[in-house]
Order: C-alpha cells, then structure tokens, then sequence
C-alpha cells in the first residue's frame, strides 16, 4: 500500500468554481485592469482545500474536460448537458478563458494534468481509480457522478472517497456510508439510481413521477436494474411502475451515459510521489507575471502549457 494518497481533481469543477464562486474579483494592477479572478482563485482553493484536509500534501493529479470529450454521450442523447451555458456566448466572466494561464500555473509548480481531447474528466479519473487499486484516492469535487467510485478501505485495497471542499468542515469527505445515509443506495447502485430518478446537472430526466424516494425504494437490497422487472416492484408501483416500463431502452441508455469508464488510454500515470506545495497564491500570481507591469523584475510570458502526448483514438461510452 503506496504511504502517499492520490488527489485526483477535477479540473473544470475547480476552475468554474474559481471564476463564479468568489465574492471579490481580482484584478491586475497595471493599465489593462485584466481580470485574473479565475488564475489566482484555482491555485488558492487547491491549495487552501489541501491544507486545511490533507497535510502532509498528497500526491496531486489535475484532470479536465477533453474539447469533445461529451461527443459520445451527446449521440446517445442529444439533450445530454444542454442546459449547460457556452460561458464563450455570455456577457460574464468566461472561466474556460483563463485555462491556459491555469495549465501554466500546474507546469510551473510541478502539477501533473491530463486533458484527454475525446474523454470527460470522470472516465479519465474513473480509469485512474481502476488502474491503481492499492492506492488511497480522494477525488475532489463537487459533482455527484463520482459516488458511483466510492470504496472503503479492505484487505490489499485502499479507499477511494470524494472530498468537496465547498462544505463545511468536518462534512467534506464523502463515503459509502454517506451516500447511502442521504439517497438510500450503495455506490454500486448509483448509476441505475439516477437514471431512473433523473440528473439535472447533466440534464438527464429520468422517468416522469419517478423521484430519489421511489428510486431508493425500488432498488432495496442492492437490486440493480438487470433484477428490477423480475422482482414484482414494478407492478407494485401502479403508474409509476407502467412508466418505467414504458421508457425502459431510455432507461438503459440513461445508465449507459450516467456510468464512467474505466478503459480510457491515458497519456501519463501516477508516480506516487507526494507533490511539492504550492506557494501563496498572490506568489503564484506574480511568478506568472500576471499582475502585469506593476510587477516589471516578473516576467510577462506565460509558458506554453505542456500538452500531454495525444491517446489513440476510442469508441463510445459503453
């Protein structure tokens, strides 16, 4: 069992946090008044994020979103994220805009990243807990898919938990025991779960009347959706039973796009060395230049982000 755990974060979680979720906004101190709230505030929540829950540092692996990583799922249904706004097309601050200043930050400071062009961050962090099974993995993140990777510790094993930074402390890990206490289901179950109860933050429905109280319900005891029609629960359920029935290949299809995978090539593997801390983020900043000519003795070119090698190419999400 490696003595250092891995942090596996997702990047784009962080980065809109970065941009939206901040009160004051940051900007540079000469004539251009450029706005650099997304560039300070992603070093300083991962590293406040660490140090107030994991000291001594882990060993830290950046994963963002691929540009055409969603493509797949979107074949299966076109409505898969639509009701996700282009920042690009809006008048506000465009997160996605900052990313190269953010890349830069990683490289400079010895942060691994990986950005897949055809592959979400769940499959590639998905793929990173399956291929080191031994490893302690806290994944950092605010979006729920990821509790379908939950495990507790065993023999030869080590734990995989979700660690959202935005909670209070002392709520901040996720485990089995949480998910279950909260939706009624194990990890395991998660996927069938939100299919068919629905996902709004990926804009997947769910099947009409079906909410997480009669999900849970016909799911207890561990009932997957291969059991559910031979168990009888459906036609206990009346309507809401038909309608299930009724939408059952949309169901699978949901469950399909809703569970991560694992197979994904990756272009770089843990080292299981622990990362090197990073400074205050106002030192990253100005390490970066980007503060700009108030800070002259700093240089003002960015680093070209190192680009991970390119994977072969893969197929659809099951």
């Amino acid at each position: 069992m490696h003595e250092v755990s891995l942090l596996l974060v997702d990047g784009h979680n962080l980065l809109f946090r970065a941009c939206f979720g901040t009160p004051a906004e940051i900007f540079a101190r000469d004539e251009s008044h450029r706005d650099i709230t997304t560039q300070f505030m992603f070093p300083a929540l991962l590293r406040k994020g660490i140090n107030d829950e994991l000291r001594p540092w882990p060993e830290v692996l950046v994963v963002f979103d691929g540009e055409y990583g969603s493509d797949a799922r979107k074949k299966a249904d076109s409505d898969y994220k639509a009701n996700r706004a282009d920042p690009a097309q809006s008048e506000g601050p465009n997160p996605i805009a900052a990313l190269p200043d953010v890349k830069a930050t990683l490289d400079l400071f010895g942060i691994a990243w990986i950005e897949i062009e055809d592959a979400e961050a769940d499959d590639v962090i998905a793929t990173l807990v399956a291929r080191n099974p031994h490893r302690n993995i806290l994944i950092q993140s605010m979006d729920q898919d990821y509790f379908q990777l939950l495990r507790d510790p065993e023999p030869g094993r080590g734990f995989v938990h979700v660690m959202n930074t935005a909670m209070r402390p002392g709520s901040r890990f996720l485990r089995p025991a949480q998910v279950f206490e909260r939706f009624g289901v194990t990890p395991a179950q998660f996927a069938d779960f939100r299919a068919l109860c629905g996902d709004t933050s990926d804009n997947i429905p769910g099947v009409k009347g079906v909410g997480v109280k009669t999900a849970a319900a016909l799911l207890d005891c561990g009932l997957l959706l291969e059991g559910l029609k031979a168990s009888g629960r459906l036609a206990s359920r009346g309507a809401k039973g038909g309608a299930i029935i009724a939408a059952w290949p949309q169901v699978l299809t949901w469950r399909a796009m809703i569970r991560m995978r694992a197979d994904v090539p990756l272009p770089i593997a843990p080292t299981g060395l622990a990362t090197t801390p990073l400074p205050v983020p106002g030192q990253v900043i100005d390490k970066l230049g980007l503060w700009g000519t108030a800070t002259a003795k700093t240089p003002q070119h960015i680093p070209e982000p190192k680009r991970p090698a390119p994977a072969p190419p893969r197929g659809g999400t099951e």
